[in-house]
């Protein structure tokens, strides 16, 4: 479904931010493909439920901002690892690389699906744990969220991945999709490992 004219009945709702950022927003979920120096492993991106951070992340692939990008920090823990990826679009170096980027902002808002709610959340956390239960989707293996930018956006062009469930990140982060094959590759990628590109099946 495309999100399409502003919505009334809630001035921050995905249609005013989808038009706000100018993307061309379908209510739909879409599935990528990483090709990566350690294999490929595909996606299945939020497109139904987090409309404006799916759209924003398959409008940077068309830029194709993320080719040949590193995994560029590794976070571990003892049950977890996050595994970072994505650019930061005030980097001069990439501004060079890409003009695309000169045209970016640098922070899109924070999305979070609730399920007794039409629209997502947009702009805070949901820190609440009577909400907590009701969200959408959950830190669980392989899941893909946006870097955090502040307590009230995201990243325009930096993600994450875990590896396995992280519930203390709950709440906090946009989660728009998560590994549906290949899920041992992502265990394999190190720092520095690359994704050559990615590719969109629908």
């Amino acid at each position: 479904m495309l999100v399409t004219g502003c919505s009334y009945k809630n001035a921050l709702d995905s249609y005013y931010y989808c038009e706000k950022l100018n993307l061309n927003c379908i209510k739909e979920n879409r599935i990528v493909s990483f090709k990566t120096s350690k294999g490929d492993f595909d996606v299945k991106l939020y497109g139904e439920n987090n409309p404006v951070t799916v759209n924003n992340f398959i409008r940077n692939v068309k830029k194709n901002i993320y080719k040949n990008k590193r995994f560029y920090k590794i976070i571990n823990f003892s049950q977890v690892q996050l595994i970072y990826s994505g650019i930061n679009p005030e980097n001069n170096y990439y501004k060079k690389e890409n003009q695309y980027l000169n045209k970016l902002t640098r922070d899109i808002p924070l999305e979070i699906k609730l399920n007794n709610e039409i629209e997502p959340k947009y702009g805070y956390q949901i820190l609440d744990p009577s909400k907590i239960i009701n969200l959408k989707n959950f830190f669980e293996k392989g899941s893909l969220a946006m870097v955090k930018s502040g307590r009230r956006n995201s990243s325009s062009t930096e993600f994450f991945f875990v590896t396995n469930k992280f519930p203390e990140l709950d709440g906090r982060y946009s989660i728009f999709g998560k590994v549906i094959k290949g899920i041992e590759i992502l265990d394999k990628i190190d720092k520095e490992d690359l994704i050559f590109e990615i590719i969109i099946f629908n």
